[in-house]
């Protein structure tokens, strides 16, 4: 995505960008086992690429985060709400990617969303909140690549109060960022009061 692109993108989503529709809570769900991650090393086989530099556009076709239990089917695309906030996925199990983003590998910040829960199913995200410093975050993309990125942050905010520049501005690298709902459940308008964001660094790329 060109810088000028990037801009535009960016002057849309200060109007209120934040995750905004969440669904009813459902109960705790189970803490699930950490899936074999397919990323943990590259095989014998597979070409090892740089994480110096940055990756080509690709878009993102599934995400896993071993140690909150997440192994996603294919990721959506999305975009904008009519009131400017986040689009956010039509079921509890999708994750989407915000499509005004850079892909997860090119310089700044790559935007995933998923919902925490949805029609009092658990969702993707059910356990973001649970990341912590260290956890890896694995996107595989659709020319073939697979982005390892790092969480180093993982915050809360009110949804009045959602911090547009950090989430959404430039980043130095490759970034990636994981949002979803959280905090307390407001019954009268069937939507939770926060947003929950994971924040994550390229640390290794490789293709096969």
């Amino acid at each position: 995505m060109t810088s000028a692109r990037w801009r535009r993108w960016l002057a849309i989503a200060a109007i209120g960008a934040a995750l905004t529709a969440c669904g009813a809570p459902a109960a705790p769900a189970p803490t699930p086992p950490a899936p074999p991650s397919s990323a943990a090393a590259p095989s014998s086989a597979a070409q090892a690429a740089t994480a110096d530099g940055p990756l080509p556009h690709a878009r993102p076709v599934r995400l896993e985060v071993p140690a909150i239990g997440v192994s996603t089917g294919p990721i959506v695309d999305l975009g904008l709400a009519g009131d400017g906030a986040l689009e956010v996925p039509e079921d509890a199990v999708t994750t989407g990617w915000f499509t005004g983003s850079p892909s997860p590998g090119e310089t700044g910040p790559a935007v995933l969303a998923a919902h925490v829960d949805y029609n009092h199913v658990p969702g993707t995200f059910n356990r973001l909140k649970d990341t912590k410093p260290g956890d890896q975050a694995i996107v595989h993309r659709a020319d073939g690549t697979t982005a390892v990125f790092t969480v180093y942050r993982v915050e809360r905010y009110p949804k009045s109060a959602f911090p547009t520049d950090d989430v959404y501005g430039d980043t130095a690298g490759p970034e990636l960022r994981m949002i979803t709902c959280g905090g307390a459940f407001d019954r009268s308008t069937h939507n939770y009061e926060d947003n929950i964001v994971a924040y994550a660094r390229l640390s290794q790329a490789y293709r096969g």
